[in-house]
C-alpha cells in the first residue's frame, strides 16, 4: 500500500528538485509532440515558474483538528481545513461533488464531464486518462479526486511526490457510492449536506431491493459497449444493480469485471432480456442490431431495453434512477410471458 496522504506539503522547493520533477515527465504525450527543442526548452522554463509558485502557496503544515478521510484505497487523507479549490479527474467525481454541495470549489475537471448544467463550463485539464500537468499545477489546487481505476497513474505519483493531496475513488457498490459522497463532503466542508444526500440514495436502493429482490428470476443481458461487444459480471455495480431488480445476470460468473462474449455466445445463452446503454444519452442504436437474431427470446417477446449510460454507468446517485428503470424493464419482461394452457 502506498504512503498516506497527509496534506503536509514542503514550504520550499529546490531549483534541482523542480528539475528532477520535470525530467521525470520528460517522455509524456505533450513534451515528446513538441515540434523543437526551443519550444521544450520554453516549456521547462514555465514548467519552472509553475511549479514553484503552486507549491509557494501551499500550507505547510496540517492542522491537528483538520479534515482527516480514508480513501477508496485505504489511504489516509488530510487536509489542515476543507478544500476551496478542487480539480477533479472524472466525470461522475464532478457530478460526486456537485450533489454534496461543493460543485462551486471545482476549479478544473475532465472532458465529458457534462452533469449537472453548470458543470459544462469548469475548465478542463485534459480527458479521463490524460492530464495537462502543467495547467493543472498553475490551478494551485488544494485537493485533487482522482478516479483510482482510470486516471494517470504515473502523472497522480508525480503530484503527490510535489506535495499535493489527491483523494482516490473508486465505490464499487451501492454503500460505496454513499461512502464516497460522505468523504467528499468532509473534505469540502459540506458534510450535513453529503450526510443527507447519502442517506436519501441508500433509502432509494433499499426501496428498490425491497421490491424487487425477491421478483421471479429474468434472465439479462446488459450491453456495456457494441464493438467489441462488452457486458458486466456480477461484482461491477450494474451486475449488482442486475441482482437487486431480480434478475440473474447471464455473464454474471466470469471472472473479469468487463467481460467480451462475443454475439454467438449471447446467441448460446439466449437472455430474456437485453439491456443496453448506447453512443449517447439518447440513442438506443444498439438494440437494433440484435433483431438480426429473431430466434432470441428477448427478440421474440420485444425485451430489447435502453437506459440511458449516464444514469448506469456512471457511480453517482443516478444510478438510483437507472437501477429504477433497470427494476421496470425487467418486470415487464415478467408480464410478458406467455402462460402456459391451463
Amino acid at each position: 500500500m502506498s504512503a498516506p496522504t497527509t496534506g503536509l506539503r514542503p514550504s520550499s522547493l529546490s531549483w534541482a528538485s523542480v528539475l528532477e520533477f520535470w525530467r521525470s515527465i520528460g517522455q509524456t504525450d505533450a513534451v515528446r509532440a513538441a515540434p523543437s527543442d526551443r519550444l521544450r526548452a520554453d516549456g521547462v522554463v514555465r514548467f519552472f515558474f509553475v511549479g514553484l509558485m503552486a507549491v509557494a502557496v501551499l500550507p505547510s503544515t496540517a492542522a491537528a483538528n483538520g479534515v482527516t478521510v480514508l480513501d477508496d484505497r485505504g489511504r489516509t487523507v488530510q487536509l489542515a481545513e476543507p478544500a476551496e479549490r478542487i480539480v477533479s479527474l472524472a466525470p461522475h467525481l464532478t457530478e460526486l461533488l456537485f450533489a454534496v454541495g461543493a460543485g462551486d470549489r471545482i476549479v478544473a475537471t475532465v472532458a465529458y464531464a457534462d452533469y449537472p448544467e453548470a458543470a459544462r463550463s469548469i475548465p478542463r485539464v485534459g480527458t479521463a486518462t490524460q492530464l495537462d500537468l502543467e495547467r493543472l499545477l498553475a490551478l494551485s489546487p488544494d485537493l485533487v479526486i482522482a478516479w483510482s481505476s482510470g486516471s494517470p497513474r504515473g502523472a497522480l505519483e508525480r503530484l503527490e511526490k510535489l506535495g499535493f493531496t489527491v483523494y482516490y475513488s473508486e465505490p464499487g457498490d451501492f454503500e460505496g457510492i454513499a461512502a464516497d459522497l460522505r468523504r467528499l463532503g468532509q473534505l469540502a466542508g459540506q458534510e450535513e449536506s453529503a450526510t443527507t444526500k447519502a442517506r436519501a440514495f441508500l433509502d432509494i436502493i433499499t426501496e428498490l431491493q425491497d421490491r424487487y429482490s425477491m421478483r421471479p428470476e429474468v434472465t439479462v443481458f446488459y450491453q456495456v459497449w457494441d464493438q467489441p461487444l462488452m457486458t458486466v459480471n456480477d461484482q461491477h455495480l450494474i451486475g449488482r444493480a442486475i441482482a437487486l431488480c431480480g434478475g440473474r445476470n447471464l455473464f454474471g460468473h466470469l471472472d473479469t469485471l468487463v467481460p467480451r462474449p462475443g454475439h454467438e455466445a449471447v446467441i448460446a445463452a439466449d437472455p430474456e432480456t437485453i439491456v443496453s446503454g448506447g453512443p449517447g444519452e439518447d440513442r438506443p442504436d444498439w438494440l437494433a442490431e440484435w433483431q438480426r437474431w429473431p430466434q432470441l427470446t428477448a427478440v421474440q417477446r420485444n425485451n430489447l431495453f435502453f437506459i440511458p449510460p449516464s444514469l448506469l454507468q456512471r457511480h453517482t446517485p443516478r444510478i438510483a434512477e437507472g437501477t429504477g428503470m433497470l427494476c421496470e424493464a425487467l418486470e415487464t419482461a415478467r408480464k410478458r410471458r406467455v402462460e402456459p394452457p391451463r
